[in-house]
């Protein structure tokens, strides 16, 4: 069987955990920032998990993973 190519975007982008769980960076934090709370802003530095609905799709551009 034939070597899978690993999506180049999603390497950068997730992660897979110890329990097999898809790790993501949250959205909104890359400019216009002055608008946006401290409070707000400091929310979306943490990391969170990706939904199940989405899981499948993204390990399958992460065959090795």
């Amino acid at each position: 069987m034939p070597k899978l190519k690993t999506h180049s975007s999603s390497k950068k982008r997730f992660k897979i955990t110890g329990t097999g769980k898809v790790k993501r960076n949250k959205a909104y934090k890359s400019h216009i920032l002055t608008k946006k709370s401290a409070k707000r802003k400091r929310n979306l530095r943490k990391s969170t998990i990706a939904s199940t609905a989405n899981e499948s799709i993204i390990k399958v551009m992460l065959p090795y993973k």
